[in-house]
């Protein structure tokens, strides 16, 4: 799949979310919105980054960004996932992977040693006039909030 780069439109898109309703990309047109991709709620990678964001919602919030995760596990499992590490953010459910696949978030990687077809961790930052401003691929689920609180020069404090 071909991924995102800067200055590319961001695909909209419309998904179910944990807590029942859905989000669509681009009703938040305006603001600045992280959309991170992981592969599965629960598994201890997903849990860390997900802490992470929740962890550095006030500060990516208070400079402006909207965050959204987006896997492919069904909504009841993203809310269990959800209600169990308190997250406030928006989950989306992409089990047809047509959003991973549109952002470049799902092909081949290196799983273990063995080369798999899944979601591929990635982050991608969005502008206010829907345009990419940031794309990260492969990233790593410990410290990868940190860096990209960096990269965007938000104030490292929660």
């Amino acid at each position: 799949m071909p991924r995102l780069a800067v200055g590319d439109t961001a695909p909209d898109f419309t998904l179910p979310t944990a807590d029942g309703g859905t989000v669509t990309l681009s009703d938040l047109r305006g603001q600045r919105v992280v959309v991170y991709f992981y592969p599965a709620a629960g598994t201890p990678g997903c849990t860390t980054q997900a802490c992470d964001f929740r962890d550095s919602l006030a500060s990516l919030q208070g400079a402006g960004y909207a965050v959204v995760g987006v896997s492919p596990d069904e909504v009841a499992k993203l809310a269990a996932f959800a209600e169990a590490e308190h997250l406030t953010f928006p989950l989306a459910s992409d089990p047809s992977h047509a959003v991973l696949e549109a952002w470049g978030a799902w092909g081949e990687k290196k799983n273990y040693g063995r080369t798999v077809t899944g979601v591929i961790r990635s982050t991608v930052v969005v502008d206010p006039e829907g345009r990419v401003a940031l794309a990260q691929y492969n990233v790593r689920a410990t410290g990868h909030v940190a860096k990209l609180r960096r990269d965007l020069g938000i104030d490292p404090r929660p």
